[in-house]
Parts: C-alpha cells; structure tokens; sequence
C-alpha cells in the first residue's frame, strides 16, 4: 500500500466520480482506475461499487476513507515538520482572513516580508463561515477572525485583543461628536449595513434581537471598502467592528450604547495538529504589533 494510493482513493471517495477525482489529481483516469484496483487487489477487498452511472463505496469503503484521511493528514504533518526544520522556514504559510480584519493585518504582512523573503504568504478574503470550512480542510494555517457565536469541534480560539460593535460615520456627520450612540438615536438616521453573514452583521442582529426597534436600512452589501467609501460620501451610518476602521481617515467610530455587543479578535486553530514555524512566529508578531495595541488600549 502506498501513499499515493491513499490519496487517489480519498479522492475518489471524496467526489464519487473517476473523472472529475483525475482531473484534480491531474491524472488520467486510467491511472486513477489502475492504482484504486491494485489497492483493491493488494488488501482483497472491493472498495467502489461501480457502473454505467453511478460510483457508491462500499461498506468496507466507508470504513477505510476516515483511516485513510487520518493516515494522509499523518503524512503531511511528517513532512511539515521534516520541511521546517530542514529548509527553516522556506515554504509556504497559508492564512485565512476576514474583511475586518484587512486594515489591523497589513503592518505584520510587510514586518513578516522582511524578515522572511523565502516565506510565501497566501492570504484568503472571505467570511468566517468559509474560512472556518477552509481550516477544517487544512486549507489555510489559521484564522483571523472574530469569535464565532456558535462552537467549531476541533478548533481553537484564542484571543488576540477586545474589540466592540461601532457606529461608523463620516468626521463631520452629527453623530461624530457624541460619546455613545444608543438604538434609538440610530432610529433618525439612514443605515447602510453589511450584508448579512458578515460577522459585524450577524453581532448586530444578535443585539437587535433583544431590542423593539425600527431602521430605515437603504442598503446592505457584502464589500466592506465599499461600504465606508458610501459612509465618507454621505450621511449614512453604519454598524461595523471598531478595529474596521483601523487607519481609516475621514471616518469615526462611536460605541454603540448597548448590552453584550464585544467582539473578541481571535486567531483559529486545529487543535492537536502540528503547527508550522512560520504561523507561530506570525502569530506572535501580529500579537506585539501597533495594531493590536493600539486596539488593546482604545478598549
């Protein structure tokens, strides 16, 4: 039994379909059909039920794809551990960010640069939700996120500064020169809000759900940059983190007067699985860093 058997069977079982499994294996599917048979042969069993049509795993198929995963995950983290200690931290470092976290990541990114030049950086924009489903994959190193308001199995959380639900407006809006904004005085203003799924969103919708209110919501959308241009362009308000508008110029951030309206920064992370050098010493870098400081100060 090899290795790339293992990964050609996964793939496969993942997918339930031969050729598609090739063509992200970038194999034909002969060889794919070839190298699944001689695993079939070598342990005496049919791991695919198969015809015309339809793909299926069979029973002993089930049993052997989470082994199979566990075994190739085992694999990759031998030769992670064999790369940084050999290449010192040569390679890659995946990262998965959310919107928010954009403005308070870019001093850390050009400090890491410098002192790692042969350091590959991939930096991941999406929502939590996908960042979460990425990592669970092994698709990124970790996320820079908020806490999440529901638990993930199998990840960890810790907590890199406080940070609180805002009222974002332009310097010269009426509300820049208030000290906090409550509900009700957001009820006389136009609201831009992000789009729902965003994490500033979905805090928000959790304090309104404790609240009789009414908005006049004009806009929702899913672009974070978008969104404070229309805010320096307008009287419109908008709900966002606070550590959004980090350099931000033009722009103001107003506590939001409400109840249970913190949203801790967070850095995620498989539990018990091996963790490159180069995140720890990213990790540790964006910890000491002005941004987040400043954030620790600020709150």
């Amino acid at each position: 039994m090899e290795l790339r058997q293992l990964k050609y069977f996964v793939k496969a079982a993942e997918l339930l379909n031969f050729s598609e499994a090739a063509k992200v294996l970038c194999i034909t599917q002969s060889t794919l059909s070839q190298q699944i048979r001689q695993l079939e042969q070598e342990m005496n069993v049919q791991l695919f039920q198969r015809n015309s049509h339809v793909v299926a795993l069979t029973e002993i198929g089930e049993i052997l794809l989470p082994q199979a995963q566990h075994t190739l995950h085992a694999a990759e983290t031998c030769f992670d551990r064999i790369h940084d200690l050999q290449q010192l931290l040569l390679g890659t470092l995946n990262i998965g960010v959310t919107f928010t976290f954009s403005p308070i990541l870019t001093e850390t990114l050009l400090t890491f640069m410098k002192q790692y030049p042969h350091v590959k950086l991939n930096i991941y924009y999406k929502p939590m939700a996908e960042l979460m489903e990425l990592l669970e994959h092994r698709e990124v190193d970790f996320v820079l996120a908020f806490k999440p308001s529901k638990r993930h199995e199998g990840i960890e959380s810790h907590v890199l500064f406080d940070n609180h639900l805002a009222v974002i407006v332009h310097e010269n809006h009426p509300l820049a020169q208030k000290k906090k904004v409550t509900l009700e005085e957001l009820e006389g203003h136009d609201i831009a809000l992000p789009a729902k799924g965003l994490q500033a969103r979905n805090a928000f919708d959790k304090v309104l759900s404790q609240y009789f209110t009414h908005f006049r919501i004009r806009i929702e959308l899913n672009e974070v940059n978008i969104l404070l241009k229309l805010i320096k362009q307008s009287n419109l308000v908008t709900i966002l983190s606070e550590a959004t508008i980090h350099n931000e110029q033009g722009v103001k951030a107003i506590p939001l007067d409400v109840l249970e309206n913190e949203m801790e920064g967070c850095v995620h992370m498989l539990k018990n699985v091996y963790r490159k050098r180069a995140a720890q010493v990213f990790i540790q870098m964006l910890s000491e860093s002005n941004a987040i400081r400043e954030r620790a100060r600020n709150w």
